[in-house]
């Protein structure tokens, strides 16, 4: 191996993060409930993107924190709520969501984000649709 490629092998290592392709990006998220007569299309902003990740088959030889398991997460965020329409007075007519105005490639916390492999999920309204632009 040449001097050269060791240098950037290494300084890639060193400086992953700087690499990593983690941003807020524009997200449509589809809200029902079953006694509200529309669907709410909220446009926000998530976390998404690509984070460097070291992971060693020798993992048992190597201390935990020797492992980085990095995701795109929340770096600063807020919490915004939306009012569904068609609602009778029974029920709470109110969604709120998170907004991702910065992100960050860190652990993932359980208190705010979903840290496993997504379910199969629908993203879609299943009755009339209103949209919602905040």
């Amino acid at each position: 191996m040449s001097p050269f490629f060791v240098m950037f092998l290494l300084l890639g290592l060193i400086f992953g993060q700087t690499a990593s392709l983690c941003a807020p990006s524009e997200y449509t998220i589809h809200v029902e409930k079953r006694e509200c007569a529309y669907c709410l299309a909220i446009n926000t902003t998530i976390c998404a993107g690509f984070c460097m990740t070291r992971d060693s088959n020798g993992k048992k030889l190597l201390l935990k924190s020797a492992l980085s398991q990095n995701v795109c997460t929340y770096k600063e965020m807020l919490y915004r709520t939306a009012l569904i329409p068609g609602c009778p007075h029974h029920t709470i007519p109110y969604y709120s969501y998170p907004v991702a105005l910065s992100c960050k490639c860190g652990k993932c916390n359980t208190d705010y984000s979903d840290c496993v492999r997504e379910r199969l999920r629908t993203n879609y309204c299943t009755k009339p649709q209103k949209l919602c632009n905040l």
